[in-house]
């Protein structure tokens, strides 16, 4: 356990930096939108649905295009986390393929069957196999920064892509969101770093009620549900611990029915109420009552609003909040949020034997 008010011990133990790359995530956001208004694009007639093929960190931005283009855009977005693909996938469908090292097995094969397909494809990579393969065969490569953790990296695996709809005329008045997305981080950089002390950091304080207890975040569908699984896959990752998550009202037709028993696990849980304004008036009733419903049944409730304006501002205020709040997570179990021993091993089991 390291004393999470005492900075230099904090970043002691963070060997791979995770706190600067935190620290650094608004400029990374704002280059990476400027990365996405240069790179190059397929040419393609008409694009009749978008599919971002990836795992994991390199994975969350296409979920987070998918949210923002669920009300915005006329075709449909969809994120594939498989080897395969689906039917659907065709010429008229614009795929990009995503890995931030660019060897991510899925991802690869995927990629080779967008091809077969022919789809137009684009690949967003720092390099690796996926870069290698997409550059020899002509394939548009969208060529971010290495050196981070995949989930560190969610600016330059989120926003080309959007820059890139935006230049294709599938969406449009982006530039204006992405200012005031990066100026909110900015604002919040000063709350959460690891300076500032527990009494009025926020991120401390969520990181304080999720020690020794599984945290489960609650979001909404359309809006905060992406984040709710950003702040699982952040606990996960950072601070090797079990966290869950789920989205209104889906919740409520099951999930709300297991808060009975048995007792001595429902102690264990903290649970986090994700609200944004564009939450359906509905689905924040529906929290509210919930809320009622769990209260004493469970070790505690936290209810957190996004800030901002614009839906990219609200939606990546709750991202930073849970990525900070992982990252002190993981210093009060005395961790060091960097290494994924895990997956490398999993990863180096798998390429023994090619099926």
């Amino acid at each position: 356990m390291v004393d999470i008010n005492d900075a230099a011990a904090i970043k002691n133990l963070d060997t791979m930096s995770m706190h600067a790359a935190l620290e650094g995530l608004p400029a990374q956001c704002a280059n990476a939108y400027d990365i996405g208004q240069k790179a190059p694009l397929p040419r393609i007639e008409e694009t009749r649905a978008v599919l971002v093929t990836g795992l994991g960190g390199s994975a969350i931005g296409g979920d987070l295009l998918r949210v923002y283009c669920q009300e915005r855009a006329g075709i449909p977005v969809v994120v594939n986390r498989d080897y395969n693909l689906p039917a659907f996938a065709d010429e008229n469908t614009l795929v990009f393929a995503v890995s931030y090292s660019g060897n991510t097995e899925e991802t690869l094969h995927a990629y080779r069957l967008a091809r077969v397909k022919g789809c137009r494809v684009v690949a967003l990579s720092s390099g690796g196999k996926l870069a290698a393969w997409a550059s020899e065969e002509g394939v548009p490569v969208i060529p971010i920064p290495s050196g981070l953790a995949p989930r560190a990296a969610t600016g330059y695996l989120f926003l080309p892509m959007l820059a890139a709809l935006e230049r294709l005329r599938l969406l449009d008045g982006i530039d204006g969101a992405v200012s005031e997305m990066v100026a909110v981080l900015r604002a919040q950089t000063d709350s959460y770093r690891p300076e500032v002390p527990s009494d009025i950091n926020p991120a401390k304080q969520l990181a304080l009620e999720f020690r020794d207890r599984i945290p489960v975040i609650w979001g909404a569908s359309g809006t905060t549900e992406v984040v709710a699984l950003r702040w699982k896959g952040q606990v996960n990752e950072n601070a090797k611990a079990p966290a869950y998550c789920n989205s209104f009202p889906e919740l409520n037709h099951n999930e709300i029915v297991g808060f009975e028993q048995p007792g001595e696990l429902l102690n264990r849980l903290w649970i986090v109420l994700l609200k944004d304004k564009g939450d359906d008036p509905r689905v924040a009733y529906r929290m509210q009552v919930t809320n009622k419903i769990i209260t004493g049944k469970v070790a505690g409730v936290t209810e957190v609003a996004s800030a901002g304006e614009s839906i990219l501002a609200r939606l990546y205020s709750l991202i930073y909040l849970g990525d900070w709040a992982s990252f002190y997570l993981a210093a009060l179990y005395g961790i060091d949020p960097g290494p994924v021993r895990v997956i490398d091993y999993l990863k180096g089991e798998l390429a023994k034997k090619q099926i």
